[in-house]
C-alpha cells in the first residue's frame, strides 16, 4: 500500500536539480535527489532499457527499489530489491529493506531469514539484531493481544490517506485530521506520490455518537503546500500545524506554525523558527503549559534518520530555545515522528528503530522529570500491527483515543482508528452440592466480603448455582480486590472460600464448587489421630489434625459436638471403653485449654469397639473380618483404621453463657 505520511518530512530539493545533463539515468538521479520518486521511477525504467553496463543496470534496479520504499510502496519495493540482488548489485541493505518489508506484511518468518542474511553481509550493524528479536516478539504479541479494543473510523476515513487525529475542542467532541481527499486547497499532484497534497480537516461528534461530514479547515490553515500533523493546546485556542512549503521546482522543506483562534477561524498563522529551512520539521506536539514543543525532524546532531526534539518557550522574552536532541534512549538510527504528549507527562511517538511489529510502531516513554522521558514501552498489539502504526491522541486522561493505521479493515491508504480500554470484568460463580451425596443444594447463602470494604450476597438456584456478576450498574467484583466468601445452609456446616483480582490484567470469570457437610444424623471424620500402642496421650502431629476441627467450631460457632474415640478389637471390651474415653477427653482437653473452645461445646464420648469403621463397598472392619485376613500386615493395618476419631453435630443452636440477650 502506497503511503503519504514519510512525504510530509522531507529535506530540501538538492542543487543537482539543475543539472543540464540528457542522459536517462542522470535524470532520474536528480528526481530522486529531489524526492520526485513518483518520476523518478518512470525515469529509471527508461534508463534501465538504454544501459549496456550490467553493473549499471544492477544499480538502476536497487534505485527503483529504493523510489518504490520510499514512497512507501512494499510490495514493489521487494520485487525491485530481488532483481538488484540477482543482478549481482553489491549493496547489502536490499536484505535489509526486503526484511524490512516483509515485517511490515507479517510475514515474520520469512524476515528473520532476510535478516540473517544481511547479519552475515554486515556483521556490525545492530539493525539485523533488532529486526530479528521484533520479528520474534510480534509473533508472541499477536498470539496473545492486549485488552485494548481498535476500530476503524468509516463516518470519518476516505478512500485517500487519513491519518494524525486531534482533539479540537474542550469536551472532545471535535477533532482535526489530515488527509489527501479531494477538496484540498492545493490544485498540484505531489512529484513525490502522484497524489494530492494534504489539507487539515474537522468533524464533530453529535448526541448520537456519529461524526459530521469532514471539512477543511479555512485558509489560513490550509493552504496550496501540504498541511501535516497537528495539535491544540489545552484551552483549544491556538493551533500548532505542520507545513511542507512548495515550488515551482519541487518540494522547499517542512516547518511548524502555530495559529491563534479568530472567532469560529483561525487566525494567519505564524512561523515557529526552528533551524533552518534546508531541514524538515514537523508533527508538534504541545505541552500542558505551553512551554515545551516537542517534534520530529532530520537536522543535524541527531541518533538517525528523524529524530525526536524538543524546544521550550521563554514566556517573558517570547521566545523559543534551541533545539534540544531527546538522546539516544528515545532516538535510534531508525525514524522517530508523531510524539504526542499525554496530560500526565507521558510521551507517545511512533518509531522505525525500536523493535516493533513492522513499519511504524506507537511507544510510550515515560514522563521522568521535566523534559526527560524514559522506559520505552512498545504498545504492542493491536494497538500496533505489521502495517504503520501511528499519530495517537488521548481523550485526556481517559484510556481512549485514536491513532492511525494503514492496516487491513480501513478505507484506503493511511486511516483514523479509535481505541479503548474496555472495564476489567470479573465475576465468581459456581456450585454448592451436598458433600455426603453430591446433590446439589438450592437456597444456600453465599456471602462476599472484598477488601475495598464491598460486600453482597446471593442464594442458589434450583440447580444450586450462583453468581457475582455485573448486575446493571452494580459491579460485585472490582479490580486489585481480594474476596472471601462464606457459604451457608440450613443443617449444614459453613464452607469459606477466597478469591483475589490483584495484579490480573485479564477479565476472568473463577468458578468455584463448594462441598457442604451435613450434620444431621452424620458421623463426620477427621484426619488421623494417633496415639501410642495403648496410651491416651496425643501425639505432636495429632495436635495439627484437631487443628481441623478448631477451624470448623471457630467458623461455626454455635454448634456443640460429641466427639468420639474408637478403639481396635484387642484387649477387653471394658478397658477399650475406658482406654477410648481417655483418649477422646485429651483431645477435648487440647481443644479447650490450648485452643480456647468453651467447654460446653465439645463433649467427650468413648466408642471402645462397638462402631468399628464400615468400608466404601458397604464392609465392616468388624474382629471376624479382621481376623480372616491373611497376613499380620494387613491385619495391623485393619485395626489401625479402627482406631480413629470423629465427631456428630448434636446441636446447631448454641449460645454462649455470656452472650448478650437479645431484644424482642
Amino acid at each position: 500500500m502506497k503511503k503519504i505520511l514519510f512525504t510530509l518530512l522531507t529535506i530540501v530539493l538538492c542543487s543537482a536539480a539543475a543539472s543540464a545533463q540528457k542522459d536517462y539515468k542522470n535524470e532520474a538521479d536528480v528526481a530522486f535527489s529531489g524526492y520526485k520518486y513518483y518520476q523518478a521511477i518512470e525515469m529509471y525504467k527508461k534508463a534501465y532499457t538504454k544501459e549496456s553496463k550490467n553493473e549499471v543496470k544492477a544499480e538502476i534496479l536497487f534505485q527503483i527499489a529504493e523510489c518504490y520504499r520510499l514512497k512507501e510502496d512494499g510490495k514493489q519495493a521487494a520485487v525491485w530489491y530481488e532483481k538488484s540482488i540477482k543482478a549481482k548489485h553489491d549493496n547489502p541493505l536490499a536484505y535489509l529493506y526486503i526484511a524490512n518489508i516483509y515485517k511490515s506484511q507479517g510475514r515474520y518468518e520469512d524476515a528473520i531469514v532476510e535478516y540473517e542474511k544481511y547479519k552475515a553481509a554486515a556483521p556490525n550493524d545492530k539493525r539485523a539484531d533488532v529486526g530479528i528479536k521484533s520479528s520474534e516478539e510480534a509473533k508472541k504479541w499477536m498470539d496473545n493481544p492486549t485488552r485494548t479494543v481498535v476500530n476503524p473510523m468509516p463516518q470519518i476515513n476516505s478512500e485517500d490517506y487519513d491519518f494524525a487525529p486531534t482533539y479540537a475542542d474542550r469536551k472532545n467532541e471535535e477533532i482535526y485530521f489530515t488527509s489527501t481527499r479531494q477538496g484540498s486547497a492545493g490544485t498540484e499532484v505531489s512529484a513525490v506520490t502522484g497524489m494530492n497534497f494534504s489539507d487539515i480537516y474537522s468533524t464533530k461528534r453529535d448526541k448520537n455518537g456519529k461524526w459530521s461530514e469532514p471539512t477543511p479547515l479555512n485558509e489560513t490553515v490550509n493552504s496550496p503546500a501540504s498541511e501535516g500533523a497537528s495539535v491544540l493546546n489545552e484551552k483549544r485556542n491556538t493551533i500548532y500545524f505542520t507545513r511542507c512549503g512548495v515550488e515551482k521546482n519541487g518540494i522547499m522543506g517542512c516547518g511548524i506554525y502555530s495559529a491563534k483562534k479568530a472567532g469560529q477561524k483561525w487566525g494567519d498563522p505564524e512561523l515557529i523558527p526552528i533551524g533552518t529551512d534546508t531541514f524538515a520539521i514537523g508533527h508538534p506536539a504541545i505541552s500542558l503549559d505551553e512551554n515545551t514543543l516537542v517534534f520530529a525532524s532530520d537536522m543535524p546532531g541527531g541518533q538517525g534518520g528523524r529524530d525526536l526534539w524538543y524546544i521550550t518557550y521563554d514566556k517573558k522574552a517570547k521566545t523559543w530555545s534551541e533545539p534540544t536532541n531527546l538522546g539516544g534512549e528515545i532516538n535510534t538510527q531508525g525514524d522517530e515522528m508523531f510524539p504526542y504528549l499525554k496530560d500526565n507527562g507521558d510521551l507517545y511517538f511512533s518509531s522505525t528503530g525500536h523493535p516493533g511489529m513492522g513499519g511504524l510502531d506507537m511507544f510510550k516513554a515515560e514522563n521522568k522529570g521535566v523534559n526527560q522521558w524514559g522506559n520505552i514501552e512498545n504498545l504492542k498489539y493491536p494497538m500496533n500491527s505489521p502495517s504503520h502504526d501511528f499519530g495517537i491522541t488521548f481523550d485526556g486522561d481517559k484510556e481512549r483515543g485514536f491513532f492511525t493505521s494503514s492496516r487491513e479493515g480501513g478505507k484506503g491508504g493511511d486511516d483514523i482508528w479509535e481505541f479503548y480500554l474496555p472495564p476489567l470484568v470479573f465475576a465468581i460463580e459456581g456450585t454448592v452440592k451436598d458433600l455426603e451425596t453430591s446433590e446439589v443444594l438450592a437456597n444456600a447463602t453465599i456471602k462476599l466480603v472484598g477488601t475495598d470494604g464491598s460486600s453482597a450476597e446471593v442464594t442458589t438456584d434450583d440447580a444450586g448455582f450462583f453468581t457475582f456478576s455485573e448486575n446493571g450498574a452494580d459491579r460485585y467484583i472490582n479490580p486489585n480486590t481480594s474476596y472471601s466468601l462464606v457459604v451457608t445452609k440450613k443443617d449444614y456446616l459453613i464452607a469459606k472460600g477466597k478469591e483475589t483480582t490483584v495484579g490480573l490484567n485479564d477479565s476472568r470469570t473463577f468458578v468455584h464448587e463448594y462441598l457442604l457437610q451435613p450434620v444431621k444424623n452424620t458421623v463426620i471424620k477427621l484426619p488421623l489421630i494417633e496415639y501410642e500402642y495403648n496410651k491416651a496421650d496425643l501425639k505432636p502431629n495429632s495436635k495439627d489434625s484437631l487443628n481441623y476441627l478448631y477451624d470448623i467450631m471457630v467458623e461455626n460457632p454455635n454448634i456443640v459436638i460429641q466427639l468420639r474415640s474408637h478403639t481396635d478389637f484387642r484387649g477387653s471390651a471394658k478397658y477399650n471403653q475406658a482406654l477410648s474415653q481417655r483418649r477422646a477427653q485429651s483431645c477435648v482437653d487440647y481443644l479447650v485449654k490450648e485452643k480456647g473452645i468453651d467447654p460446653d461445646r465439645i463433649k467427650a464420648k468413648g466408642m471402645g469397639e462397638d462402631e468399628p469403621l464400615k468400608m466404601a463397598d458397604g464392609t465392616l472392619l468388624d474382629e471376624k473380618y479382621i481376623n480372616g485376613l491373611k497376613t499380620n500386615e494387613e491385619k495391623e493395618e485393619a485395626h489401625q483404621r479402627n482406631r480413629r476419631t470423629d465427631f456428630k453435630v448434636i446441636s446447631t443452636d448454641f449460645v454462649p453463657k455470656n452472650a448478650t440477650p437479645k431484644e424482642n
